[in-house]
């Protein structure tokens, strides 16, 4: 089976996936735009080859990269970066090499624009936030708040995380939105749901069904931890309500999922909403079809004892996997921003979490807008005791 990984080098800890695939037996081909010489000695050994190119944006580029990789090992099974950024271009070599393992360039528009999403939600009759087009102005916006009650969200059709997003309290502010941002036709405007965003975590085999789910739970609003400078925490659960173990399959099944890594986010209402759901019910936010940020693989593997980078890699090579599950866990992540000064030091938590610590380290300057420059995650054995960490990492002078 030949392999082709786009980007490998990143996220740093991506070169696992390649490690799984090669004691799979497969050929593991990267292409990316990072000199042979600075990747890590774990991803250069996991590797068959590799192929710099000089812009990974550049599609001719790659492309030429791609066939040369056919040309010498012969025909390409897989293409896959499992990375947000890459998805569009990971389907369109897909679709120009006849690579039928993955989303081709048919299918990519439903899993990258939040309009299209919600069409999929509602087709599905999958609980979800009512939309309307930015495109549509703002009086049309006006009215749409008529029927949900302010505040409204006003984000990107084709976005991750906070960036660009805006949260619109009253008319006067709908009307800023449309002065200032030039690019509000590409904007989409949804009602505002207060509650934890609760993600489904699962890896999907080639029949829809998962030989994996996780559940993990994130604060309510991103956005507003990018633009205050808030500080960050969330947790892997050890175990998952059925609740959205029944939406996640649901969802995976509607948007017909095979073969992938996915991060589907809910909310968990924290309120009665008509027409959505009872307190604690979920309703669906929008898809992701490759694996959570971050070190969030990794903090599945210690609250499951398991290993994700081995199920995804077994799925790829043969279909199904004999990987288990140990003892449960909560694994808890709590950062912290170099602008602010904490109670306890940092050589505090240490003392106070070392037995429990299974990451700590300084943040890529790329996550730290969102995820802070020092991080601590444990592996802890009660929601009580995660809330206790995180108060005592978070606490300020």
């Amino acid at each position: 089976m030949n392999f082709i990984f786009i980007s490998p080098h990143f996220p740093h800890t991506y070169w696992e996936f390649c490690n799984r695939l090669k004691k799979n037996g497969v050929t593991v081909l990267g292409i990316a735009d990072a000199p042979f010489e600075s990747l890590r000695n774990e991803l250069k050994e996991s590797l068959t080859e590799y192929y710099k190119v000089d812009n990974l944006e550049n599609y001719d580029e790659v492309y030429r990269a791609v066939a040369f990789f056919a040309f010498k090992y012969g025909r390409i099974d897989w293409i896959e970066s499992n990375n947000e950024y890459w998805l569009e271009q990971d389907a369109r070599l897909r679709t120009d090499f006849h690579v039928v393992t993955g989303i081709d360039s048919t299918r990519v528009k439903c899993i990258k624009e939040k309009s299209e999403m919600k069409k999929i939600y509602l087709k599905a009759h999958i609980p979800t936030a009512r939309q309307i087009s930015a495109s549509e102005g703002a009086e049309a916006v006006c009215a749409f708040a008529k029927e949900t009650d302010f505040p409204l969200i006003a984000k990107p059709d084709i976005g991750v995380g906070a960036s660009g997003t805006y949260k619109l309290h009253d008319n006067d502010e709908v009307y800023a939105f449309f002065d200032r941002v030039p690019e509000y036709r590409n904007y989409v405007i949804e009602e505002f749901i207060t509650g934890e965003i609760c993600s489904y975590d699962a890896i999907i085999d080639a029949n829809e069904e998962p030989l994996f789910e996780s559940m993990t739970v994130w604060p309510p609003s991103i956005m507003d931890i990018v633009n205050k400078k808030l500080d960050l925490s969330y947790y892997i659960d050890q175990s998952m309500p059925e609740k959205l173990r029944t939406l996640g399959r649901r969802t995976v099944k509607a948007f017909g999922v095979s073969n992938r890594f996915v991060h589907l986010e809910f909310f968990r209402l924290d309120r009665e909403r008509k027409g959505l759901g009872d307190v604690g019910d979920f309703v669906a936010l929008e898809v992701n079809m490759r694996p959570a940020g971050g070190y969030t693989p990794d903090m599945i593997n210690f609250a499951h004892s398991t290993d994700v980078y081995q199920i995804w890699a077994d799925m790829v090579a043969f279909g199904k996997t004999e990987q288990t599950t140990g003892k449960q866990y909560y694994c808890a992540f709590a950062s912290r921003r170099d602008i602010y000064e904490y109670v306890h030091s940092h050589e505090e938590v240490l003392e106070a979490y070392g037995q429990q610590m299974v990451m700590c380290e300084r943040m890529p300057d790329l996550f730290a807008a969102a995820m802070g420059q020092q991080m601590y995650t444990v592996r802890l054995d009660s929601l009580d005791e995660v809330k206790k960490f995180v108060t005592f990492v978070h606490l300020k002078k």
